[in-house]
């Protein structure tokens, strides 16, 4: 799956970055959900120049076992559909604090 932007985690918790297509570049911040007060209720909200589009979700591997942010993305940039997208280890980046936007197709 491509990297469709990085982000570096943040000492509060959020995740500060940029996102990049083809067609976007948009700076991003991924910012804990404090105001959450159900099961359903996103852990993140997703935010670029202070307008929200989308959402992230904590969920635990399958196979690993271990936790990661998986977004759910929206906007009149991206079309009819939502982009879906993992929050995971950067390829080449040593510090354990840089992340990928991988996406994650819906199809």
């Amino acid at each position: 799956m491509p990297a469709i932007g990085y982000v570096t985690k943040q000492p509060n918790g959020a995740y500060k970055g940029q996102l990049k297509t083809l067609s976007i570049r948009a700076e991003i911040d991924i910012l804990p959900n404090g105001a959450k007060s159900g099961e359903t209720q996103p852990d993140y909200r997703v935010l670029t120049q202070g307008v929200e589009i989308g959402a992230g979700w904590v969920r635990t591997g399958e196979a690993s076992g271990k936790d990661y942010v998986s977004l759910s993305l929206a906007a009149p940039e991206f079309g009819p559909r939502k982009l879906y997208a993992n929050l995971g280890r950067a390829a080449g980046h040593d510090e354990g604090d840089v992340f990928a936007v991988i996406w994650n197709p819906a199809d």
